[in-house]
């Protein structure tokens, strides 16, 4: 016994030391095109290449950076940007979770609701957030409100999808084991449509950023939004810069952090890795 618990151990190790080569050469590979870009965009901004007026250069926007972050309340902007965009995604990612599972469970449902929904799918942010301004003021509400508005359709959409993609040969097994629809749906409809669910949180989390913007840049007296559009007023090239890197860099980490989650939720899932 001790022989086969000693055996596990040293290729849990060997495993170990395999993955940390891997995880380091993806790194390298992801950073190369970023980095040669930078180098590009200083070497062109330091030769005259390009207007400064119109494009910073990657150094001043790292020294306007520094300064927000001494100076600017830029950690002030970013805690409640965060927390907009965290609540308004939770928000419309429940609801849109929901949704998708009972529309998809339910045939008389999809009938019922689905059309409605898709319907409400195509609004633009850009058409819709001047009557959540008039309707709910310029306070949080709005906001959160049209972040959980964007945060709804992806999931709903991809949960739907997983549910009605599903092998019918599993519900003819789960009802031979005299499964109920609590028992059908929590072992077999959810575990099946994880992948699917896995891709909505992500478009989901995106679009959450994507709604931020367009709520703090219309009525907003704080978050990275009112920032960049406060900057933008007022020419301030390189801080409209930051704030969009900012952007770049939440939407980036919140959804590697969504991927890991899924990569541990989905180990059985043996996927085609490229060529």
């Amino acid at each position: 016994m001790e022989s086969i618990i000693e055996k596990n151990m040293q290729v849990r190790r060997k495993k170990q030391r395999l993955k940390s080569p891997v995880q380091l050469r993806t790194l390298l590979l992801g950073s190369i095109l970023p980095i040669g870009l930078l180098i590009v965009w200083e070497v062109a901004g330091r030769n005259a290449y390009l207007n400064p007026l119109l494009l910073s250069m990657p150094s001043d926007i790292l020294l306007e950076f520094i300064y927000l972050m001494q100076h600017g309340h830029l950690l002030g902007h970013l805690q409640i940007s965060t927390w907009r965009a965290l609540s308004g995604f939770v928000l419309g990612g429940v609801l849109g979770l929901l949704a998708g599972i009972v529309v998809g469970f339910s045939y008389l449902s999809e009938k019922l609701l689905n059309p409605s929904i898709q319907m409400l799918r195509m609004l633009p942010h850009l058409a819709i957030a001047p009557l959540f301004i008039l309707w709910f003021g310029f306070g949080e509400t709005s906001k959160l409100l049209l972040i959980a508005k964007g945060s709804f359709f992806p999931l709903y959409v991809n949960t739907f999808l997983g549910i009605r993609s599903m092998d019918r040969k599993l519900f003819e097994v789960a009802h031979v084991l005299q499964f109920n629809k609590w028992h059908l749906l929590t072992k077999v409809i959810i575990p099946s449509a994880l992948p699917n669910i896995f891709l909505g949180l992500r478009l989901s989390l995106g679009i959450a950023w994507l709604g931020l913007v367009v709520a703090e840049m219309m009525g907003s007296t704080s978050g990275i939004g009112f920032l960049i559009n406060d900057a933008r007023a007022m020419a301030m090239i390189s801080t409209v810069f930051v704030g969009i890197i900012i952007f770049a860099a939440l939407g980036k980490i919140s959804d590697s952090l969504i991927l890991l989650i899924e990569r541990k939720c989905l180990r059985w899932q043996q996927n085609f890795k490229g060529g």
